[in-house]
């Protein structure tokens, strides 16, 4: 682990947040995703719980064990010179000190910044001032690894749709702001599409607006319009990956065709030059 280049590219990440463009984030789901990503110029990777869980064998939702989904970080901030965020879920347990564990291997493994989330499975959501505490816990193994760890904070509000519907936009704000005022630098809350739910939301939280990209959003330059700073695909980039992978094997099978992979496919060489630097 170098401190010294995690600083630069920590302070870069959190910058991202206040540029003049919206920072908008494919995440990858494993190297070869984050290199794809990178060459084609995001200026940041984040990772895809669900994605990594995914292509491991796993459901999302904390099914994977951490040091699973921690080394599947690393093996992405190894090979990409752009800074990396990771998703680590709720932070695999339910304590503060499960929290400060997960963000100190988050930095051993090369990140720079962490999403977590308020909900178990996206359904039972955490006391916020629980959440607040193992926010606390990260800040805190964060300022003692010399790191400045970029913390989305996440609620599930929308996601768990607990309460009655006219609750979500107060409780999603109340948990935000909560969530900024124990150390988070950007809050995500997941499930809004509606432009004016978001613009709203802009206005209530008092800090930097992540929002997850999905059919029916509101498009890059609309939610930059609205004032979002941060915008993200989750597992979206990897499920249609999956999704290409089914139409080949349905036109081998059905046609006896590769026509698909003829159009897709990036060259043999192509692959192997993404990791030239390993040779």
């Amino acid at each position: 682990m170098d401190v010294g280049l995690q600083k630069i590219r920590a302070e870069k990440l959190r910058e991202l947040h206040r540029g003049q463009k919206i920072l908008v984030l494919c995440n990858a789901w494993d190297a070869a995703s984050a290199r794809i990503f990178e060459q084609a110029g995001f200026p940041a990777i984040a990772t895809t719980s669900a994605g990594i869980a995914n292509s491991l064998g796993y459901a999302d939702g904390e099914f994977i064990p951490r040091e699973m989904m921690i080394e599947a970080v690393r093996r992405i901030a190894a090979v990409v010179s752009v800074p990396v965020t990771a998703d680590v879920e709720g932070g695999y347990g339910p304590s503060a000190e499960d929290a400060a564990q997960t963000a100190r291997a988050v930095i051993q493994a090369g990140a720079v910044g962490m999403n977590f989330e308020d909900a178990f499975r996206e359904t039972q959501l955490t006391d916020p001032s629980l959440q607040a505490e193992r926010i606390k816990a990260i800040r805190e193994s964060a300022s003692a690894a010399g790191v400045p760890l970029v913390l989305n904070a996440r609620t599930d509000v929308y996601f768990s749709q607990q309460g009655e519907p006219s609750s979500w936009f107060g409780e999603a704000v109340r948990r935000a702001n909560t969530y900024l005022e124990a150390g988070a630098d950007c809050v995500f809350i997941p499930g809004v599409t509606n432009a004016d739910v978001i613009g709203k939301l802009v206005r209530e939280v008092h800090g930097p607006l992540n929002v997850l990209a999905v059919p029916g959003s509101p498009s890059f330059a609309e939610l930059q319009r609205l004032g979002v700073r941060r915008v993200s695909l989750g597992s979206a980039p990897m499920r249609a990956t999956l999704g290409l992978a089914r139409r080949i094997a349905r036109e081998i099978l059905d046609s006896g065709t590769f026509a698909t992979i003829a159009e897709h496919a990036i060259s043999y060489q192509e692959a192997n030059a993404l990791f030239e630097r390993s040779r």
